[in-house]
């Protein structure tokens, strides 16, 4: 943001110390001051204000933070408004529909004034922070935006239909067109201020083009609100419409000031515009005092510090920052935040004040009492190691955000209820943690697709979901492989278990319904079993999945429980001796009913002979009349004290074949190529 020096000046009571001096001093105290300029006689401040201080974004936030590192009196503008006999409920009725979408909503009604060009003056602050300069009216409440934190709007009272405004949600599908020309389609989610036809402007964001200040108008309305921040957020990511004013709004911005804005905004039109001003102010709701308290002990204070702070230091720093302090029990203080500091919420929070003020040079650097050597992390130490597996087999790793939009639910089939929503979200795209990896991979295929003939990633990274009214996060192994490579990610899972010395990994048939997210085809799926424990899943994606995220070519997706294979992994293994003979591949394919398992099929093969090292599920067919599916196993024979020749396993398979077939419902597909 943007700050004026000669207008800071003014605020305080004592010079300030030279521009350059004073940027100096806010980086050094927390403020990144990004950029210092001259405009004619007065600097200019860029201040990069983060969005935990939205206090300060503002003349008023900027010189009181100003006043407690150089312990300077702040003087904010005094005035005195001189009001009509006639009251300004007599010329306007205001009615808010819920306290909790607006819970204070203030109007003032200011007669008889003359829209024009503002005086020099008013102009020249506004471009030193690139505003573009209106009229008069206007330039006001821009110019007491930027002065006191608190936005405000003008409108012309002519144009409010029934001189009577409704603060309400919209309605399905109402429109308006906003200062600027642009038509908006608005929903029961969003906000508006409006009369008895038709909205006056999107609360907290934008003024509309029916109640707008012009050369014509006479009457006006002053509104100072204070809105729901998680309401005017949403609003402002649904609408792609960012402004200083739901900046200010959708990070529970200063509310101090709110009848001090709309006072001195109406005395200032006034003095400018003239005009009478009706008496007193329409005012709907109340103001909250809110004030966290917070027990502070000074013992833990100074060990967090680690250095000695004097209790009368402790008073003096916390009471120019605005705090309430008072002596609770001996070494022990009771810390009210002032409601504008929204932050403070932890002792940590009042610490780090008192150290920033205190300043941490005066902070004697010491060594540790003693050594603490640090223990191995085992989660961390198999990350790395599938990690580099799994770079070793040519993928890339990615690093995406934990949050999907509404929107990635619904397709995917998740069940909301299920999903964890985030109750302030950046952003819409923003507005539910992740339950699975596997959309954010698919989104980064959908992004790079255009870019790379393959492409193969991999992600380690927690999900969350609810269960039983319970909140549980658990960390995952995700991979895409572009395409239609089911094989080869099925060897990737192989090469990956046997990497990391676990044995025993088998592929069986992929039920859906047992899934809580629908994402894979169910006839090129299978769950990845270790045992008979489920330890992941592994397939191609479905074609309204590709479909939705705009890929082309197909994707073949695994996710696996990490924490189950760091635990496997871990344990101890057993060596086998490994054979010194060859050992004889054969491929048998088996019609069987629509609800047989892969499992019971593995079973019945493996039943037949210890000389079946391996049976592995390498395809499966789903039948046009789907009252069948087709399974092809591929089956490994090797025996430890010798070589098998061709006729013992030839007899091998065709026992396995009579084993099978002693099931009515089972028809081992016939052919040399195929047995």
């Amino acid at each position: 943001m943007l700050f004026s020096f000669s207008l800071l000046q003014s605020l305080l009571k004592k010079k300030l110390p030279k521009p350059k001096d004073l940027a100096n001093a806010l980086n050094f105290f927390a403020f990144e001051v990004e950029d210092v300029k001259k405009d004619g006689k007065d600097w200019v401040f860029d201040v990069d204000i983060l969005p935990n201080r939205p206090d300060c974004l503002s003349h008023f936030g900027l010189a009181r933070e100003i006043s407690a590192i150089f312990k300077i009196p702040v003087s904010f503008p005094k005035f005195r408004l001189i009001e009509e006999e006639k009251k300004a409920d007599e010329f306007l009725k205001v009615k808010v529909e819920s306290i909790k979408d607006c819970p204070r909503y203030l109007a003032k009604v200011i007669l008889g004034v003359k829209v024009k060009e503002s005086p020099d003056f008013l102009k020249k602050i506004l471009k030193r922070i690139v505003q573009a300069p209106i009229n008069n009216v206007v330039d006001i409440t821009n110019y007491l935006m930027f002065l006191t934190g608190q936005p405000l709007h003008a409108f012309d009272l002519d144009k409010i239909d029934g001189r009577e405004i409704f603060v309400r949600r919209a309605k399905n599908k109402e429109k308006i067109i906003t200062l600027e020309n642009r038509e908006y389609t608005l929903d029961e989610e969003i906000l508006v201020i409006a009369d008895r036809k038709e909205p006056l402007a999107i609360a907290g964001i934008k003024g509309g083009k029916k109640a707008e200040i012009t050369k014509d108008t006479k009457n006006i309305v002053l509104e100072s609100a204070d809105f729901d921040p998680i309401l005017i957020r949403k609003a402002s990511q649904k609408l792609l419409l960012f402004t200083e004013a739901s900046k200010r709004f959708s990070l529970f911005g200063e509310k101090t000031f709110q009848k001090y804005s709309v006072d001195f905004a109406a005395f200032l039109v006034r003095k400018i515009a003239g005009g009478k001003v009706a008496k007193g102010v329409i005012e709907v709701g109340k103001q909250k005092s809110e004030k966290n308290k917070i027990l502070l002990s000074h013992q833990y204070l100074e060990s967090l510090l680690g250095t000695k702070i004097p209790e009368k230091e402790v008073f003096q720093i916390l009471k120019r920052l605005g705090f309430e302090i008072k002596k609770e029990k001996p070494k022990f203080f009771l810390v009210s935040a002032p409601s504008f500091r929204k932050d403070i919420n932890l002792p940590e929070d009042v610490i780090e004040e008192i150290g920033r003020l205190f300043g941490y040079q005066k902070i004697e650097p010491k060594f540790p009492a003693s050594f603490l050597p640090p223990k191995p992390n085992p989660e961390i130490i198999w990350e790395n190691k599938i990690s580099d597996i799994l770079k070793s087999l040519g993928f890339c790793e990615v690093l995406n955000y934990v949050f999907l939009s509404k929107e990635d639910l619904q397709k995917i089939q998740f069940p909301q209820s299920e999903a964890l929503e985030i109750a302030n979200p950046v952003s819409l795209n923003f507005q539910f943690l992740r339950p699975t990896l596997l959309v954010s991979l698919l989104k980064n295929l959908s992004k790079n697709q255009n870019y790379f003939s393959e492409i193969k990633i991999f992600e380690i990274g927690k999900v969350f979901f609810k269960k039983d009214k319970k909140i549980f996060e658990k960390k995952m192994l995700a991979g895409l492989i572009s395409g239609q490579n089911f094989l080869e990610a099925k060897g990737v899972i192989l090469a990956l278990g046997e990497q990391l010395g676990i044995g025993n990994v088998w592929f069986t048939f992929y039920k859906q319904k047992e899934e809580k997210f629908k994402i894979l085809k169910e006839e090129r799926s299978c769950q990845i079993k270790l045992g008979e424990e489920k330890i992941g899943i592994l397939g191609e994606a479905k074609k309204e999945i590709l479909d939705f995220y705009q890929i082309k070519n197909g994707a073949t997706l695994f996710e696996l429980d990490f924490e189950k294979l760091a635990k496997l992994a871990t344990e101890e293994i057993e060596f086998e001796e490994i054979s010194p003979y060859p050992a004889q591949i054969r491929d048998i394919s088996v019609f069987v009913p629509q609800d047989v398992l892969v499992e019971s099929v593995v079973k019945k093969i493996q039943s037949v002979s210890p000389l079946i090292l391996d049976v592995d599920l390498i395809d499966i067919y789903q039948t046009e009349e789907e009252e069948r599916k087709s399974l092809t196993f591929r089956i490994i024979f090797q025996a430890k004290d010798r070589a098998l020749d061709s006729k013992e396993v030839g007899n091998l398979m065709a026992k396995i074949i009579k084993v099978l077939e002693k099931d009515p419902n089972f028809e081992v597909r016939k052919g040399k190529d195929l047995v």
